[in-house]
């Protein structure tokens, strides 16, 4: 008898586990699916209202997930994406957020999301200002793009945002090699609307790349 109870607790337990990570992932997808509207289909006042609104979103995700990297990583994802799209020294508060929420993700499970963590945090150093204004460094920003493609070496977004990176860097051949990995990414079965506008900027930047390297 004592042990089938405890063989019933034990399936109890594994059926509770999953539900939990179920109810996880479609949160989960909820955000990416909201963030991929919000990042490409509104401008202006409208995107802005929208990044504010899932800021809090996510931030409540995150607080109810705290030891799941890939909750750090989406909250830190829309916190960047909504500093860039409200730009100036006012985003930079917001840069700092997105940093820790990613360097926490790193240190729960740095290979969570396919190294989600290290591409967002990469593309962070590459875009925010050097000091004294920020904490912009170029440097890190490579090292952490290249632990990223250790991970995801196929990734659409970590080749894709390393070769923005490189671009800006005026690094033009590498850029296009990263981007053409890019472009022949998997697609991503649940996020066919982020992969569409992806896809849609790698095409953007590789024709100013092609440019670039004919002059």
């Amino acid at each position: 008898m004592t042990k089938l109870i405890l063989t019933t607790l034990a399936l109890a337990a594994v059926i509770l586990s999953q539900s939990v990570y179920a109810e996880f992932a479609d949160d989960l997808h909820t955000i990416q699916t909201q963030w991929a509207s919000v990042n490409y289909e509104l401008v202006e006042d409208s995107q802005l209202k929208a990044f504010e609104k899932l800021v809090e979103q996510t931030r409540e995700f995150s607080k109810a997930n705290n030891e799941q990297a890939a909750s750090h990583i989406w909250h830190g994802i829309v916190l960047s994406s909504y500093a860039g799209a409200k730009g100036g020294l006012g985003a930079l508060g917001l840069a700092k957020d997105a940093k820790a929420e990613f360097e926490q993700a790193i240190s729960l499970d740095a290979s969570a999301l396919a190294g989600s963590a290290y591409t967002s945090l990469a593309t962070l150093y590459g875009k925010v200002p050097g000091w004294p204004i920020g904490f912009g460094d170029a440097k890190k920003a490579d090292t952490l793009f290249r632990q990223a493609l250790e991970l995801n070496p196929q990734g659409i977004d970590s080749n894709y945002l390393y070769a923005a990176f490189l671009y800006d860097e005026r690094k033009y051949s590498d850029a296009k090699k990263h981007l053409l990995i890019a472009q022949t990414a998997p697609a991503r079965e649940l996020r066919p609307k982020a992969d569409l506008y992806r896809q849609q900027e790698i095409t953007t930047l590789l024709a100013k790349v092609e440019r670039k390297l004919k002059r």
